[in-house]
């Protein structure tokens, strides 16, 4: 039986088997530590009894008001271990935290819009569309002429805080957004 515990610093010598994937984004080790030290709790590594790392979470506290929420910066699985509800234990444990700890209105994650998978997944998990925003995500160099900025789709899921569901909205695959005109 594998384990859900807090993700560490020295995990980051461990998750190339997580971090070698396409829709995975992977960071520089500053940024890793920046959310380990700020938001710890948010941060959490599903482990197999082996040791090997099989996926992680990381996510921060963030926004003013009735946009304050939780939010999820990257969930990744191991192709080997996707498909046994490892995403979903993560993303339930990250939005409780957000929802006790840190009294947030939603939890909100950005996903490329061609990742249909993974738009699903977050569909099933109650997750919906508030916005698209355009070229989110930056140059691979495998587009034509090499540029191939991608769009995302904000995705938002809303916590009992949010009585009246301020958080989403029906028509959120219309709402078309700048990326620079989101933080």
């Amino acid at each position: 039986m594998s384990v859900l515990r807090p993700f560490k610093a020295s995990d980051m010598f461990r998750f190339n088997n997580i971090n070698l994937d396409i829709w995975t984004e992977t960071y520089g080790i500053g940024f890793y530590l920046s959310y380990l030290s700020r938001w710890p709790d948010l941060c959490c590594v599903q482990e197999a009894p082996s040791g090997r790392m099989m996926g992680y979470v990381l996510g921060k506290a963030e926004g003013s008001g009735a946009e304050w929420h939780g939010h999820v910066t990257a969930i990744t699985v191991a192709p080997e271990y996707r498909r046994l509800s490892l995403a979903r234990k993560m993303m339930s444990l990250l939005e409780m935290v957000s929802e006790e700890i840190y009294k947030a209105f939603f939890v909100d994650l950005y996903v490329r819009c061609a990742n249909i998978v993974a738009i699903e997944m977050y569909e099933k998990m109650e997750y919906s569309v508030y916005r698209r925003v355009r070229e989110y995500y930056g140059n691979l160099g495998i587009g034509k002429g090499g540029k191939d900025e991608e769009d995302a789709f904000d995705m938002r899921k809303p916590l009992p805080r949010d009585v009246n569901q301020r958080s989403i909205r029906p028509n959120g695959r219309d709402i078309i957004v700048s990326a620079h005109d989101v933080s």
